[in-house]
């Protein structure tokens, strides 16, 4: 029987991913909190990362607010397997609390290079986002 953590996981993942039939996600408690594995098919790790890390630093956001609403401490660990599905020696893991923050993970700006061009339909995507995460922060929890 999956909890509401695992459940919210697989949810997010197994939009992102190509093959969801194939996201797994483990939990286990410990004393530093709730830990969730999160396994995905190899072609598919990437997406789950995404550029930069983007992507799980996202979804580590989301379980913040889960366990804040919650009361608990999440940590997200996404298992790297190798093709016949077993865990592999490289992984990308990191805790909620050790996520960097965008100011962090921010290249230097180079005054010389030009700002990447964003298309109308991205910028409206980051509009709608924006909005809808500013409707979260009202929520009284």
């Amino acid at each position: 029987m999956s909890t509401i953590d695992q459940q919210f996981v697989e949810y997010i993942v197994k939009t992102l991913v190509n093959n969801p039939d194939k996201v797994s996600v483990e939990r286990t408690i410990d004393e530093k909190g709730v830990l969730l594995a999160l396994t995905v098919d190899p072609e598919d790790v990437g997406r789950v990362i995404g550029r930069k890390g983007i992507t799980a630093q996202s979804i580590r956001y989301l379980l913040r607010a889960l366990g804040t609403k919650n009361d608990a401490r999440y940590n997200l660990k996404i298992v790297n397997t190798d093709d016949e599905g077993r865990p592999s020696h490289r992984h990308e893991e990191a805790t909620v609390e050790e996520t960097p923050t965008l100011d962090d993970a921010a290249p230097a700006v180079d005054d010389e290079m030009d700002e990447p061009e964003e298309d109308s339909e991205t910028s409206a995507l980051a509009e709608r986002t924006r909005a809808e995460l500013e409707d979260l922060d009202d929520l009284e929890i």
